[in-house]
């Protein structure tokens, strides 16, 4: 790899709106991945943001959905719902227990970009994990940096 001069940097962004039909993983690969060879980038770095307390990002398995419903049942049990000690419960009893999800996970991702496209392995996807019950609109942003 050679010497990248700033001069020669190119930067792109733009935001996604997710459709997430309730508490579980929405897949948003393709539309990271066709974003990207949009903007011309081949090598750089990318950074995924979601712009919400009650939900997050996650690069997780896409080839086994079992994998999804291990997940959600193990943060099931890790954070209760309606939890008698949570005073925050302005919309339901999952909401407080869906910003305690979001803190144990993230939401933000950084990914290389490799030959215009995002560097995911071959098993790896790129998640918006909704911690609400709710149907809800997210939004996420997207940003690449490079050459």
């Amino acid at each position: 790899m050679g010497l990248v001069h700033a001069w020669l940097m190119k930067q792109a962004q733009t935001s996604l709106n997710v459709s997430c039909r309730g508490r579980g993983m929405t897949n948003i690969t393709s539309q990271i991945q066709s974003w990207l060879r949009g903007t011309g980038v081949q090598t750089g770095v990318m950074t995924v943001y979601v712009q919400h307390t009650s939900c997050s990002l996650i690069i997780q398995e896409n080839a086994d959905p079992d994998v999804l419903t291990d997940l959600e049942t193990f943060m099931g049990k890790l954070v209760q719902d309606g939890h008698p000690d949570f005073l925050h419960v302005d919309e339901g009893i999952d909401d407080m227990s869906a910003h305690i999800r979001t803190t144990l996970t993230q939401v933000s991702l950084t990914i290389p970009v490799v030959n215009g496209q995002a560097a995911l392995g071959i098993w790896q996807a790129v998640y918006v994990y909704e911690h609400r019950f709710a149907s809800m609109q997210r939004r996420v942003l997207l940003h690449v940096v490079g050459e």
